[in-house]
């Protein structure tokens, strides 16, 4: 089975053609290129590329000219504006775009904490027509999560990067699973499926990173695989750990089996964005 990250960022370094707005953690710029080298070194096979929200807001026209360049190694998740009028339409128009698997909702300050906000039920509504799971960068916001989920059963919501706070700079956080009561009551509504991304960046223990190991039993033994899907959030991670780290972790002998670890790393994946990549 293709191994496939769940979560990889491309960029091209700042210029007038297509301006930063804010910077990510990570180096100047990881063109598509890098990213698959990067893939290749290690044996991943395909990536969910996501358009970078801190650098290009709603503007995803980089990761379009990447897939469009390794169209059978990424296929393409796009930020949406929940406060856009015109939200449902920029849904249609991306769910009839070669290689859209997915839409994400970056959850920040100007999102509304409503579950019945008419523009976020609009794009997860939308999405659910367009058979489009939606991500939804939600720390701090699980239950808003659950709600919503009860509001759009009949669409696939993707929990980021376990719902919980992650660095992008060393040290992990004190207690980074103590909101993970929080997680785990998710697992109540059906249509909620999550993110093991980024995970490595949660532990105080050097390479393999033993003690998320527990907290990400938990998760899977809630949930089920089949709701569960590992990823590294590359280039976010970029400052704690190598790409090889992120994926090798995941890899070893004394924890996954092989038959979980294909599910986790790729199955999962496959069966919920209805994509899988051509191997390299």
């Amino acid at each position: 089975m293709a191994t496939i990250d769940v979560q990889v960022h491309c960029y091209e370094r700042d210029h007038p053609g297509r301006p930063w707005h804010s910077v990510l953690a990570g180096p100047p710029e990881v063109t598509g290129a890098d990213m698959i080298k990067a893939m290749d070194e290690v044996g991943v096979d395909g990536a969910l590329l996501i358009s970078v929200f801190a650098m290009y807001r709603f503007d995803a026209s980089y990761a379009v000219s990447v897939h469009k360049q390794f169209p059978d190694r990424f296929a393409l998740i796009k930020p949406v504006n929940p406060n856009d009028p015109k939200v449902g339409e920029v849904i249609e128009e991306w769910a009839k775009m070669d290689g859209t698997v997915a839409v994400r909702i970056m959850m920040n300050s100007d999102v509304s904490t409503d579950p019945a906000d008419p523009g976020i039920n609009k794009v997860l509504s939308t999405a659910g027509r367009d058979g489009l799971p939606v991500n939804l960068m939600c720390r701090g916001r699980l239950p808003q999560v659950a709600e919503l989920a009860k509001r759009n059963p009949g669409t696939t919501l993707v929990v980021d990067h376990l719902g919980l706070e992650q660095p992008f700079h060393p040290p992990a956080p004190k207690e980074p699973w103590v909101e993970l009561p929080l997680l785990l009551s998710l697992a109540a509504q059906p249509n909620i499926v999550v993110k093991i991304s980024g995970a490595c960046t949660l532990s105080h223990e050097p390479f393999p990173y033993k003690d998320i190991r527990a907290p990400i039993d938990r998760i899977i033994g809630t949930f089920g695989l089949d709701r569960c899907m590992w990823g590294t959030d590359w280039t976010r991670a970029v400052n704690l750990l190598t790409y090889r780290e992120g994926v090798d972790a995941f890899r070893a002998k004394d924890w996954l089996s092989d038959s979980d670890r294909a599910t986790l790393m790729g199955g999962t994946l496959t069966k919920v964005y209805g994509w899988a990549p051509k191997k390299a």
